[in-house]
């Protein structure tokens, strides 16, 4: 019987590789090396600051940032941009 690997896969290694050594944390590299449009330029999202204080939560929710529901929205750009 073969083993289940549960390790997760990066998708683009090259960007994640150039990424940690930009000195990006291994999980922040991974999650952005694994978008689905990882690599490519001409993303069209808004700033943070055009977006409404849901929006930044939803975000922080999905990325898995503790504390986020006692956050203003400021402190939800700030804990985004630094995750």
């Amino acid at each position: 019987m073969a083993k289940s690997n549960n390790i997760p896969q990066i998708q683009n290694e090259k960007q994640y590789e150039a990424l940690v050594d930009k000195g990006y944390s291994k999980e922040k590299a991974a999650r952005i090396a694994n978008t689905k449009d990882a690599g490519k330029k001409g993303g069209k999202a808004s700033t943070y600051e055009e977006r409404t204080k849901k929006e930044l939560y939803d975000q922080a929710k999905e990325i898995g940032i503790d504390g986020r529901s006692k956050m203003s929205k400021k402190e939800l750009i700030s804990a985004l941009r630094n995750n």
